[in-house]
């Protein structure tokens, strides 16, 4: 699974490079990215802009790491795919999390 984390602005970067998001590495991924959510730090912001697919699995696995934020951090999600975007909005969770929107050209 290919996870690339960094610090940008005093936000925590996490970027998701993986085309899928899904029950095969929604718990690597849970795993892999849970010690950044939970230390100390800036905001989170999940970068999902290599992601083409994500199931019930990677979105539980994005939810359970909103969860394990300490009070007081927010998290961002930015670069959704259509597919991926599309399944936020189906599933309401566009209300739950904040969304930074990407325009027409895919930058956010």
């Amino acid at each position: 699974m290919d996870v690339k984390i960094h610090d940008e602005s005093g936000q925590i970067v996490i970027c998701m490079a993986e085309k899928r998001l899904d029950a095969a590495i929604a718990g690597q991924f849970k795993d892999t990215v849970r010690p950044h959510v939970a230390s100390e730090g800036g905001d989170l912001v999940l970068d999902l802009s290599a992601v083409e697919f994500l199931d019930s699995s990677g979105l539980g696995a994005v939810i359970a790491l909103r969860k394990a934020l300490p009070n007081g951090r927010r998290m961002y999600l930015r670069g959704l795919t259509a597919n991926v975007d599309r399944v936020f909005r189906l599933t309401r969770m566009d209300q739950i999390f904040d969304i930074i929107p990407t325009d027409e050209s895919g930058a956010a």
